[in-house]
């Protein structure tokens, strides 16, 4: 809205407000406002939290070795989150741009889900909360609007990186004049750097563009229901999701900026998106909202984000990733997100498989992954047999939580050098 106004006022010379159109000056700005109204509204819902009872009452206070009792902790914080991203996100951001508009509904649209799960099991006192069932149909809907949104709109181009020749050591890149739709995506450790959805679905004749699509909108919907349950699972330490996914958002920021720059795409050799430097703007907003909310999160927390914060958080990501191209780099980037996920899904099959034979079997300890290592020998089941019993002393939940963020740090870094790694 901002952006808008400013704009208008440069046409009668009004001084200064030519800054706003520059993405380096929204985006900063989007960052610190967003964490300005985390921590400021952050401190009034938390009361309001409190003064109605909106508490988590399901955690297991036994599960924290050290003693620290989390029932009757504030839950459904991230409100908090929420709001901080879309009041920067709507002031800064071009609202007439596609891929701002495709983030903005992805956030309502899985706060919502989130806050349905979260209001269901602290007002109904259910355990469970939304049924899986609902959950996954939410999250392929909106895998599904964002996958079509991106093969239909006429928004939505790129020009595409071509190598033309190498002088010296060097290889020159250069990117197609007018911009078109495209089905490739960014591919790492591959010297062509690029993978076309079309060509994987050759098979399919004439109609492999066609086909192409569709495995693109399938591959969507895939991306956004895998990370947004991905940081559903990665939400059990104070600080850890939040933690984590500021950093990945800071690498989808990065990402999202050199997308947009014809000439930093050149030298990465990737893909010119035009428009997606809105994303720059959001994701910003995102990090700071993050960044915002770990000042109440950090350990001891004094809120919880719920899954109204952790189905959004995977959601903004997996989205962002899609439409600069980048999905495909998601299994490194949100390495975390994605060992949380086998963890539990490896944990379930070793125990059915046991199960059909009579014995009562586990891998690890405890999963997701995170509550391997905080769990003492004590608090095993005796009759169970596991594969994996370390480490055998607890360790406190903070480290935990740190050291999750240095190895996604690691990721990050190691996901932006894919890009000259090939």
């Amino acid at each position: 809205m901002l952006y808008y106004l400013f704009r208008f006022l440069e046409q009668y010379g009004i001084s200064g407000a030519r800054i706003w159109g520059y993405i380096s000056f929204r985006a900063l700005l989007a960052l610190i406002l967003s964490l300005i109204i985390s921590a400021w509204f952050g401190e009034k819902f938390i009361k309001y939290l409190k003064s109605k009872q909106i508490t988590e009452t399901q955690r297991d206070a036994k599960i924290d070795p050290f003693g620290v009792n989390k029932i009757g902790v504030p839950s459904m914080g991230g409100v908090i989150i929420i709001v901080s991203i879309l009041i920067p996100a709507l002031l800064l951001g071009r609202l007439r741009n596609i891929y701002l508009i495709l983030m903005l509904i992805t956030t309502v649209w899985l706060g919502f889900l989130g806050g349905m799960d979260d209001y269901i099991k602290i007002f109904h006192r259910n355990k469970e909360g939304l049924k899986g069932k609902y959950k996954i149909v939410g999250q392929i809907g909106i895998g599904l609007i964002v996958g079509l949104v991106l093969w239909a709109s006429p928004d939505v181009k790129s020009n595409e990186n071509i190598v033309l020749q190498r002088q010296g050591q060097e290889v020159v890149v250069k990117h197609r004049t007018e911009a078109r739709k495209t089905l490739k995506t960014t591919i790492p450790f591959v010297k062509g750097h690029n993978l076309d959805y079309s060509s994987v679905m050759s098979f399919c004749g004439k109609y492999k563009t066609a086909a192409g699509w569709i495995l693109f909108v399938v591959m969507t919907i895939l991306v956004v229901t895998a990370v947004s349950n991905g940081a559903n699972l990665n939400d059990g330490m104070d600080g850890m999701c939040a933690g984590n996914s500021a950093i990945i958002g800071v690498a989808l920021g990065i990402l999202a900026y050199v997308s947009s720059h014809i000439q930093f795409a050149a030298y990465l050799n990737i893909m010119y998106i035009p428009g997606s430097q809105e994303l720059v703007v959001f994701m910003c907003a995102f990090v700071g909202a993050l960044i915002g909310f770990l000042w109440y999160n950090a350990y001891p927390a004094q809120v919880f984000m719920g899954d109204t914060g952790s189905l959004t958080i995977g959601g903004i990501i997996g989205v962002c990733a899609v439409i600069i191209h980048k999905e495909l780099l998601l299994p490194i980037l949100c390495g975390i997100f994605f060992v949380e996920s086998l963890s539990v899904i490896c944990q379930v099959w070793y125990y059915k498989l046991g199960k059909r034979h009579g014995v009562k079997q586990r891998i690890f300890k405890r999963t997701p992954i995170h509550d391997n290592f905080r769990v003492t020998d004590e608090q095993l089941d005796p009759d169970c047999k596991y594969l994996i019993k370390s480490p055998h002393s607890p360790k406190h939940e903070s480290k935990i939580t740190i050291r999750f963020w240095i190895i996604t740090i690691i990721l990050a870094a190691l996901t932006i050098i894919t890009l000259k790694i090939r």
